[in-house]
This record gives structure tokens, C-alpha cells and sequence, in this order.
């Protein structure tokens, strides 16, 4: 179905998650108008919306992902301090348990914000609604796109209101670029093929994991020095891990997880039992006096998922996928709203490239490359565990287990190799600069030197990070 584009530039933005939001803002400096259309509707408060379920769990903005906050909303976190959140330093303000033991305590800059996932939603939503070219469509779904009549561009979208809109039925919409940026949940794959287009090949990991979520009261005059409080467990004997957030409000984000179906409960004895159960009893100790707020929150949509867009050989004009529709990552790992941000700062200069033939395609490309590093940096984690299904592991994967455990051995004593993993797991670094001669030097001359040392449950806690 052919329609006539707008006289002006428009966009049309399908979904209205982190990721639609990265991208509205980026198509607001190339379109006259750009349209988001969400199933859900925006609340006027900072709270969890019905169409974010996994909202109520710890979400964790990566440096790299702060970064582009800064540089696409300016003055935002700023705004927000107001609400009890704000910046802290990742090796400063956050005590981190790896296999090997704490990470050392020292300012790196290595930036982020203390945060609920939805007070940032919330702002990024707030500040692109006050633009004069974005426009939200709420209580609506893409069911459907509209082509040309050779269906080589595509020109808009087939919508549709969802019960108790004020405007029920069925419309079209047209637009210049269409961005998909609805979830794991895309119907692109058979929208494509409705078009006459092959399905994308796809990889799925999955490490069975679960998480379990309870927000607390921080206890009054809490001894701790940190905001964020991280243990891992050991793959593949110990699957257990967790965290404590502090987010705005003096509250608790305290979220457990478990991999190889080593699921925790949502009931309250087991939730605590299970905390108990961690590689430190730091988690336990802090939250077992602690005033909860909240139910325990499950979930369990943890599989990575990648929807090989960029080598389908044939590729419509006009017509980009993005965020978790394009590349979706266990959320344990943090690296969705970054990975999405990125995404965004790729359109952006796609765009800047020229809007003619080959550009959807060139961007389906630079995508696959921007969310490698983290698709490489989650699947190898969730092979550590023998259960984990799908994917291939290769010589390379045991050789990278291998190397990255010399690695984590010599973090503790070497703020040097801190500073390189918190760069690469915070995406501002690819995983190759772990591989830079002086890094490979340190971690393998520790490892030459290392004897004797306890497990990493026996390590006291670094100066500074005492909870009790």
C-alpha cells in the first residue's frame, strides 16, 4: 500500500522505551516531525508504567550510557539531583565482589547515575514531549508497514488503537523513516517478510536466569560508604549473585540472581534465605533489618537474542530497527540502555552520511558493530555455565574464560587492570583493549607471583566499605 509523504521531513518511531526515546532524540535533528507511537501511556510521576514491568528491578545506566545522556539531554541528571538521585563513580562510590575478590577503591571518573529505571525514563520522556518536533501517540500499536508499490521503501505505518482509546480502529500513518524500536517483542521479522523480504537468521543464549527484586527503606544512619553494592557469584559452582542499589527516595533497589534454572524465590523466607546463601554475607547483613517497600518482584526474560538484520541481502528503504528488537542482552549485565543509546549516536550519524538508498542497510551494519563488544562480554559470561543453551563455544570462548580469569586475579592488587575492566564492562572500551600488551604483562606476571591467596569470601572488606 502506497501512501503520499508529509510535505515536511517525518519520522515515526515505533515503541517508546529507553530505546525509542535515544532515538526520537536523535531523529529530532533530521525530521520536522517525528511521531513516537507506544502501546502504553506515559505517567505524569515518575512510576512504573504497565508496558515496563521489568522497571521495578535494578537497572544500572553504564558509563558509556551516561555519557551519551549528557550529551543528548544536557542538564538532565542535573534536574533530577532534586529527587534524591546523582552521580557517582564506579570504583569510588561502588564495592564490587568478583571471583577473585573486591575491587580496590580509587577516584577513576568512570561515571554513572544512582537511579531507578524509571525516574530516567521519566526525564528523558519529559524533556523530548517539551520538544517542538517530537509527538507522542499513546494507546497504539504498529501492526504494520505501509511500502511503496515495488515494496523497495517503506512509507509508513498500519496502527491500531488499543481498547479504551479515545479514537478505536485502525489508521495509516506516513513518515520518511520508520524506526523500530519495540522490544524483544518486534513483529518485524514477519512485517519484512509480509513485504516480501527474508526473515533474519537468529542467535539465542540462554544462561536460565532469574532475578528476584525488593525495594528497601535504607536504614537510618547506615554505616556503608557506597551506593551500589555488587556481589557475583563463581560460574560455574556458585550461580548466585546480587546487588544493592541506592536509588532516589532513600531507597533500596536490592535485586538476587541466579543462573542454570538456580532460581530465587519471591517469597519472603526464601528471598532472604537466598540472600544469606551469597558468596559474601555483606547483602544479607544490610537489608536484614531493612524496611521493605515493596512485593518481590520475579523475572525471568533473560535470554540474549540477536536478529542477524545486518546480512539479509535485500533491505528495505526507510525502514531501521534498533534497541532490543534489533540485539537484546541478559539484563543481568546492565547493557541495555547503552547498547541502545549507542544505537542512537549510530543513527545519528548514518543520517549525517545522507538519507538516500543504502542508508537503512549501512545502519543495520554499524549496529551489528556497535552491540558486538556487548553481546561478546554477556554470552561469554552465561557460558561459564555448562546448562547454557545456544550459541557455539569455541576454543576462543575457553581460551577467553581462560584469560579473563587472569585478569580478575590481578584486580584486586592493581588499580591499573581495574581501571581496564571497568572500561571495557562499562562499554567505553571493546573488549580488545583487555588484550593490551601491558594489561596481558600484569595479569600474567601475577599470575606467575600468585600463591597461597584465600578464596574470595575471605578477603575483608576494602577500608571504607565496613557495614557493619
Amino acid at each position: 500500500m502506497e501512501t503520499t509523504p508529509n510535505s515536511a521531513p517525518s519520522a515515526i518511531v515505533i515503541g517508546g522505551s529507553m530505546a525509542g526515546l535515544w532515538a526520537g532524540r536523535v531523529l529530532a535533528d533530521h525530521f520536522e516531525r517525528v511521531t513516537i507511537i507506544e502501546r502504553d501511556h506515559f505517567p505524569e510521576t515518575p512510576e512504573v508504567r504497565k508496558g515496563v514491568p521489568q522497571a521495578h528491578h535494578l537497572h544500572l545506566l553504564l558509563a558509556r550510557g551516561h555519557q551519551i545522556l549528557d550529551q543528548l539531554f544536557p542538564g538532565l541528571t542535573a534536574e533530577l539531583d532534586g529527587f534524591g538521585a546523582g552521580i557517582i563513580d564506579l570504583s569510588q562510590d561502588a564495592a564490587f565482589l568478583l571471583r577473585s575478590g573486591w575491587t580496590p577503591r580509587f577516584r577513576s571518573g568512570i561515571l554513572s547515575y544512582a537511579s531507578s529505571r524509571y525516574l530516567l525514563e521519566w526525564g528523558v520522556q519529559r524533556r523530548l514531549a517539551a520538544h517542538p518536533r517530537v509527538h507522542f501517540m499513546e494507546g497504539a500499536e504498529v501492526v504494520g508497514l505501509l511500502s511503496d508499490q515495488s515494496r523497495s521503501r517503506v512509507t509508513g505505518v498500519r496502527m491500531r488503537y488499543r481498547p479504551g482509546a479515545s479514537q478505536p480502529g485502525e489508521e495509516t500513518l506516513a513518515a520518511d523513516l520508520v524506526v523500530d524500536a519495540s522490544g524483544r517483542s518486534t513483529g518485524a521479522p514477519e512485517w519484512l517478510e509480509a513485504l516480501g523480504y527474508a526473515r533474519p537468521q537468529e542467535t539465542v543464549v540462554n544462561s536460565f536466569l532469574a532475578y528476584a527484586t525488593r525495594w528497601y527503606r535504607r536504614p537510618a544512619n547506615f554505616p556503608a560508604q557506597w551506593r551500589l553494592l555488587f556481589i557475583n557469584g563463581r560460574p560455574p559452582d556458585v550461580p548466585r549473585g546480587g546487588a544493592i542499589f541506592a536509588v532516589e527516595g532513600d531507597h533500596w533497589v536490592v535485586t538476587l540472581g541466579g543462573a542454570a534454572r538456580d532460581y530465587p524465590p519471591t517469597d519472603e523466607a526464601g528471598f532472604m534465605a537466598f540472600a544469606r546463601s551469597l558468596p559474601s554475607p555483606l547483602l544479607y547483613q544490610a537489608i536484614k533489618d531493612a524496611e521493605p517497600v515493596s512485593p518481590i518482584y520475579g523475572y525471568q526474560r533473560t535470554t540474549n537474542q540477536l536478529r542477524h538484520f545486518e546480512r539479509l541481502a535485500r533491505w528495505p528503504q526507510n525502514f531501521v530497527v534498533t534497541g532490543d528488537a534489533a540485539c537484546a542482552f541478559n539484563p543481568i549485565y546492565g547493557q541495555g540502555m547503552s547498547v541502545a543509546a549507542m544505537g542512537a549516536l549510530a543513527l545519528d550519524e548514518c543520517l549525517r552520511e545522507g538519507r538516500g538508498p543504502g542508508m537503512a542497510q549501512r545502519f543495520q551494519k554499524r549496529l551489528a558493530k556497535v552491540s558486538e563488544g556487548a553481546w561478546l562480554l554477556a554470552t561469554g559470561e552465561d557460558f561459564r555455565y555448562p546448562t547454557t543453551e545456544g550459541g557455539q563455544r569455541t576454543w576462543m570462548t575457553r581460551f577467553s574464560h581462560w584469560y579473563i580469569d587472569q585478569v580478575l586475579q590481578a584486580l584486586p592488587d592493581s588499580t591499573e587492570i581495574t581501571r581496564a575492566f571497568m572500561e571495557v564492562s562499562q562499554l567505553l572500551k571493546p573488549p580488545a583493549a583487555l588484550f593490551h600488551p601491558r594489561i596481558v604483562g600484569i595479569a600474567l606476571r601475577h599470575a606467575l607471583n600468585r600463591s597461597g591467596k584465600p578464596a574470595a569470601q575471605d578477603y575483608p572488606l576494602p577500608a571504607g566499605w565496613r557495614t557493619d
